[in-house]
């Protein structure tokens, strides 16, 4: 390492925010990596937050810059005040929320905050006349957290929420009672006790029977007026018969079912809350795509709303400007211009585009700038097309399940059977029968094992957000990855290093991170990963020069460098001091490229193993497609595709499509496919419209999940088997007469014991 000359040598340091090495004479005090780090500090020192370095369990993330069309963003207003609630990427110990609540309360204007690390969301309220919505939001992006808009985010069903509190509440209540009961038959009991716990527990289920089992009354009523018997007639009427039973057999005397109808309708209740998660996924992800679209435009020089542009206006479009609507390119102003794409191809690196050249809305000049003639606005957009797709992801049919099927057959039969047993043994008999051969079990089967299937493929990395998406996991046919971000890392890597003469590779990359030390580019980030994990400390560049496109130069140790584009996946460090610029002398050559995940092949291999159809599919140019699936193990490859592409190649397979991906592309593809997972670190519009979520880094979460879900197929299939024999022999019972309310009230909970021991095989299946 050499010491710049007059000083002292360079001293190896961490970034005192975010923890890059970096280097520093022994007279120096800055200890801050790049100005946006020292800004960060500046604000949590400048709150008096400065224990935060001292309880915070890793560095904090680098800040970056927030390009959010956060007036985009639907506020609540009441008064003189105003509300939001944000995602906050980011966040990963309790220090971290610590000093976001307290550095957003000590902003001037905001009058409440809290953040919870559970859900990874803040609620702020502000007063609108002191600050803004996009301030504040910089605020948070200073601190290295990312904010993002959580605006069109659909609610739960409250009425079903409060019925699931009532129940839970009663049957709680009742369980106790009904155990002090069941203890009173080997010890005995006062008769006075009896009687007071049995009218308690009638007047508890009382409200569960008749309110909050309402949703499955009417459920029933619905599809005998449409002449359908699905699952929610068995259960009503099993419901209706414990509830009479328990009141005939209260006044009586005589023990109850009060206990099983309780806790059937709040597990049903919770079931069917469970389900409604995932169908509230598309609403947030099309609002949140809808939001990257930008509301201003440049038309003959002056700055009009993009609502206001018709087919045919001129725009003009600078550097660092994002194109407000589709169009066509027809002039550079320069000798060229690139463009970031992202969401037509998927690619994070710019383009280079040429007059002619079709943009779409969205779309962020890097380089140059460029005339756009506007060919569609609006809702015709791809912004918007994609948005409306996913928000359409919503209206998807549910397919029935095992039950579901079962259910019209068990009905019927059920119905035709006590009433058989009224004309042999009267009254009790039948009661008997609709006692026995009420569907608990069997509506369990269900709900039982898809819980044990959730947990365990998110045990293993993937989070499904409902019982319906692992039953179309457990459909799976082909298996569909995004390339960029999904089978790849997303960013350039360093893959070599080649030094010039009299020079190292140590000594080549710590002259290029020095150079890139506080840039926000992905090749400059790929070079500071790679100076870490080799250990090597960043310098500090002097004078540094950045042309956008080109290269960046500066002076590190007293010489001037410059880093700038060379071959194709090649950048070029030259010294200034050598006229010729011949990086063989003083210089060398870094290659980067996008490199496949660790597990990548690995995972690829085992899918293929389970009898998976595996596919490629990727916006990036067929020879880039294909070098990549060679090296995953893909033989099957689409190139070129744009989004609609994508999702129309989805919807032509006709189902049992499993898409995995991770950008605003992937979107409508996400939601055309049977099951749609998203990377975690993926865009908020991708992960919010996704049925599954992979929340560890690599593939192999993909391939667990889908384990899991045929685990979780073959329980429920071996539960519903079980429920219909134990069903079969204890209604014949019950006709027969061998069996009256009371045994038939003690084998219900036999019946729902061993629909729990199908369930918890599930673990052990996906292993």
């Amino acid at each position: 390492m050499t010491a710049p000359a007059g000083g002292a040598g360079p001293i190896a340091v961490g970034c005192a925010h975010c923890g890059a090495a970096i280097e520093r004479s022994a007279a120096q005090q800055a200890l801050y990596c790049c100005g946006g780090c020292e800004m960060a500090a500046a604000i949590i020192q400048g709150s008096g937050l400065g224990a935060y370095y001292e309880s915070r369990e890793s560095p904090a993330p680098r800040p970056q810059a927030d390009s959010t069309a956060w007036d985009a963003v639907a506020i609540e207003h009441s008064d003189d005040r105003c509300a939001v609630t944000l995602a906050i990427d980011g966040l990963t110990c309790s220090a971290c929320v610590w000093v976001t609540e307290r550095v957003l309360l000590a902003t001037p204007g905001v009058q409440a905050a809290t953040v919870s690390h559970a859900t990874g969301r803040a609620r702020i309220d502000w007063d609108p006349s002191r600050i803004a919505l996009p301030a504040i939001a910089r605020r948070i992006s200073m601190l290295g957290y990312r904010p993002r808009p959580l605006s069109g985010e659909a609610k739960p069903d409250r009425g079903l929420l409060l019925r699931l509190g009532v129940a839970g509440f009663c049957s709680m209540n009742i369980m106790l009672l009904s155990a002090s009961l069941y203890a009173g038959w080997f010890d005995g009991i006062d008769p006075r006790f009896v009687g007071l716990f049995q009218w308690t527990s009638l007047a508890l289920a009382t409200p569960i029977a008749l309110w909050c089992a309402e949703p499955l009354y009417v459920g029933a009523w619905a599809g005998l007026r449409h002449r359908v018997l699905h699952m929610d007639l068995p259960v009503s009427i099993g419901v209706i018969a414990m509830y009479a039973q328990g009141v005939y057999a209260t006044i009586a005397g005589r023990d109850t079912w009060l206990d099983s109808l309780s806790m059937l309708v709040t597990l049903l209740i919770a079931g069917r809350l469970w389900e409604q998660r995932g169908r509230r996924s598309a609403v947030e992800a099309a609002t949140a795509l809808a939001s990257t679209a930008p509301r201003v435009a440049r038309r003959a020089g002056v700055d009009v709303a993009a609502s206001a542009l018709i087919v045919g206006d001129i725009l003009d479009v600078g550097l660092g400007e994002e194109i407000a609507a589709d169009g066509i390119i027809v002039r550079l102003s320069g000798a060229r211009a690139r463009v970031r794409m992202s969401l037509l191809t998927g690619e994070a690196e710019p383009v280079e585009v040429r007059v002619g050249d079709a943009v779409v809305a969205g779309s962020l000049v890097e380089d140059g700038a460029i005339v756009v003639r506007v060919e569609a606005t609006g809702g015709d957009t791809l912004l918007a097309r994609m948005a409306a797709e996913l928000a359409r992801a919503a209206d998807r049919p549910t397919p029935p399940s095992l039950t579901d099927r079962i259910a019209p057959w068990f009905t019927g039969l059920t119905l035709i059977l006590a009433a058989l047993a009224l004309a042999i043994g009267g009254p009790e008999r039948a009661m008997a029968v609709l006692v026995v051969a009420c569907p608990c079990a069997l509506a369990l089967a269900g709900p039982l094992s898809t819980a044990a299937g959730l947990g365990a493929s998110a045990r293993r990395g993937l989070l499904v957000r409902s019982g319906e998406a692992l039953r179309s996991l457990a459909t799976i046919t082909t298996v569909a990855f995004d390339k960029t971000g999904t089978i790849t890392h997303g960013e350039p890597a360093v893959t070599a290093i080649t030094a010039g003469t009299g020079t190292t590779e140590s000594a080549v990359l710590r002259i290029a991170a020095g150079l890139e030390r506080a840039s926000g580019h992905p090749i400059a980030r790929a070079i500071r990963a790679e100076a870490a994990r080799r250990g090597v400390a960043m310098p500090e560049a002097l004078d540094l020069v950045e042309q956008p496109g080109s290269g960046i130069s500066g002076v590190i140790d007293g010489v001037r460098w410059t880093l700038r584009a060379g071959a194709a996946g090649q950048v070029e460090l030259c010294c200034d001091a050598d006229p010729a610029h011949t990086s063989q002398n003083k210089g060398g050559r870094i290659g980067l490229r996008d490199v496949i995940r660790d597990d990548a092949a690995r995972t690829v291999a085992a899918l293929k193993a389970a009898g998976y159809r595996v596919v490629l599919v990727s916006g990036d140019h067929p020879e880039v497609v294909q070098r990549i699936a060679a090296e995953a193990g893909i033989t099957e490859v689409l190139a070129g595709a744009t989004p609609e592409a994508k999702a129309a190649w989805v919807r032509a397979q006709g189902g049992g499509v499993l898409f995995v991906g991770d950008g605003v592309n992937d979107g409508p593809a996400l939601a055309a496919a049977t099951v749609g997972v998203a990377m975690g670190t993926g865009v908020a519009s991708t992960v919010t419209v996704a049925d599954a979520v992979v929340a560890r880094d690599g593939l192999g979460p993909v391939a667990a999940g889908l384990r899991a879900a045929r685990a979780a197929k073959r329980a429920i299939r071996g539960n519903a088997s079980r429920s219909l024999i134990y069903n079969a022999l204890a209604v014949t019972a019950a006709v027969a007469g061998w069996v009256n309310p009371l045994i038939a009230a003690v084998l219900m909970p036999l019946s729902s014991a061993m629909v729990a021991w199908g369930a918890a095989r599930v673990e052990k299946w996906t292993r």
